[in-house]
């Protein structure tokens, strides 16, 4: 049970507080008073130094590349702030409420990350009885892949499912696809809204068993005296970002509303492509 937001620009280094303005940021920053179990991010950003030159060890990246991710809520980790005013040509950032007793350690913050792909999932993939799928022992996850992601959840699982697929030689956005048809035959109810980053392309997708709020989690958001911030809970938006002479320069996608003009519905079982190159973008059903 988390909240998603990631954007591609047109090849440019960008912060978020660029992105969404510094009380957008704060904003979604307060929601970790619910979403209180740690918090993480995945940045890409065109180095400084002129790539693959050798100077004495590898040779520098084309694209820089930074994780980092936290069991401290964001709104007590100063190093959000410090994150939010680094540039970067796409990111996405994830907070995290923990689901169906999966404990509170590293191996379970998100964003995961594996073969130079950065991961970040709100859902929790569970049948009819609230059994989750890391008790599922005969469940048909390649154990090495899942062990590449480096976690111990059912969001590393569904990774490890998308890895697979592209393994199978499948297109970034086609992997996903397939892998949520594969899971919603064991488990047709969960939520597999998600993110998924490469160094040129962001794939965002939402993809929810219920449209409509759990009980719990209005619950623990009326517990917090946010009750309405509940009811798009499982919705995701998307706002096209524009340069300084109006030009179409890039996206961003979250699955929180900020009172901003732009946003759009990005409607369930629908995912945005966009590169982090050229900033172009597209939607597509899966």
């Amino acid at each position: 049970m988390c909240r998603l937001l990631g954007y591609a620009t047109a090849g440019f280094n960008l912060s978020l507080n660029a992105v969404l303005g510094r009380d957008n940021v704060g904003d979604f920053r307060e929601l970790s008073e619910i979403h209180n179990d740690g918090w993480g991010v995945a940045q890409l950003s065109d180095p400084a130094e002129a790539p693959h030159v050798r100077d004495g060890g590898a040779p520098t990246p084309e694209t820089g590349t930074r994780i980092y991710k936290s069991t401290i809520a964001a709104r007590h980790d100063s190093t959000f702030e410090a994150l939010a005013d680094e540039p970067s040509r796409g990111a996405i950032w994830h907070l995290r409420l923990a689901s169906s007793n999966l404990p509170l350690i590293m191996e379970n913050q998100h964003p995961f990350y594996a073969n130079g792909l950065s991961f970040i999932h709100n859902g929790d993939i569970s049948d009819a009885n609230g059994r989750n799928i890391v008790t599922n022992r005969s469940y048909p996850v390649n154990h090495s892949v899942f062990l590449s992601t480096g976690g111990r959840s059912d969001s590393a699982i569904f990774f490890a499912v998308i890895l697979e697929y592209i393994g199978f030689g499948f297109p970034l956005d086609e992997a996903v696809a397939q892998a949520v048809r594969e899971l919603r035959q064991a488990y047709p109810k969960s939520s597999y809204n998600c993110m998924i980053q490469s160094e040129d392309q962001l794939i965002a997708l939402c993809a929810a068993g219920r449209e409509k709020t759990s009980p719990r989690i209005v619950e623990i958001y009326d517990e917090y005296g946010r009750g309405a911030q509940a009811a798009d809970y499982r919705v995701m938006r998307y706002r096209e970002l524009r340069d300084d002479n109006g030009d179409s320069a890039g996206v961003v996608v979250s699955s929180s509303g900020y009172e901003q003009e732009g946003w759009n519905v990005l409607e369930n079982d629908q995912m945005i492509i966009a590169s982090n190159r050229n900033g172009t973008y597209r939607l597509r059903s899966i």
